[in-house]
């Protein structure tokens, strides 16, 4: 099965490993100059949150979804490996 921005919000959104996503979004967050700090008050996810995600332990779809609307890069971008 291949992830696609449709299927996102599917539970088997898990195929890509959370890993690889949590590199995703730091490679995302630090070409835009953010700290996690930064990222926390635009997203209004917590410091704690975002670090999970990017160290693999979280993958939450919805969460997801809030970091690439702050990050302003599709959520999809979070998927490619």
């Amino acid at each position: 099965m291949s992830i696609t921005p449709s299927n996102l919000n599917s539970s088997k959104a898990s195929v890509v490993p959370h890993s690889e996503i949590g590199a995703a979004v730091r490679r995302s967050r630090e070409a835009i100059g953010y700290t996690i700090a930064d990222l926390s008050e635009t997203c209004g996810l917590t410091q704690d949150e975002i670090s999970e995600i990017e160290l693999g332990a979280d993958a939450d779809p919805a969460k997801l979804r809030r970091l690439a609307a702050a990050l302003q890069v599709a959520p999809s971008t979070f998927l490619v490996m």
